[in-house]
């Protein structure tokens, strides 16, 4: 399938690769489609992109790349709305949120991650409420 994007131009995608989003992202509750794109190997840094609307990309990482100290509990109303059975089939991904004028600023959103089933391409954002996860955490130390 071939996909219209605003940063990434036409992009050719498998089906089988676009996420359905059971559990919208906040603030994007009418976006249901997303597909992961990894367009620089180089970086740990992965994009989000919308199938539904060209110009909506979510930088995106895994945190586990990071070696920090993060674990996330996923309620049980999660795990069977994503109808999780295997967890070596979960991935989970965080938003960054990255400035322009300041990449050493970049914040990763800790509170809610993005939640992947890789097993049945299900996915949704969590609130990890009671964690003490901040939603801008910074991912250099000395910015």
């Amino acid at each position: 399938m071939k996909l219209n994007t605003v940063r990434f131009g036409e992009i050719e995608i498998e089906e089988n690769r676009i996420f359905n989003f059971v559990l919208p992202i906040i603030g994007f509750d009418t976006q249901k489609k997303f597909v992961i794109l990894d367009p620089n190997k180089e970086t740990l840094f992965k994009w989000l992109q919308s199938v539904e609307d060209p110009g909506l990309a979510f930088p995106i990482i895994s945190v586990s790349a990071l070696n920090y100290d993060y674990t996330i509990d996923l309620p049980d109303a999660v795990v069977d709305k994503l109808k999780i059975t295997n967890v070596e089939s979960v991935l989970v991904m965080n938003i960054t949120s990255i400035p322009q004028d300041n990449p050493h600023g970049t914040t990763i959103n800790l509170l809610a991650p993005l939640i992947f089933n890789l097993d049945n391409q299900l996915a949704g954002q969590v609130v990890l409420s009671g964690s003490g996860y901040d939603i801008s955490f910074p991912m250099f130390k000395n910015s």
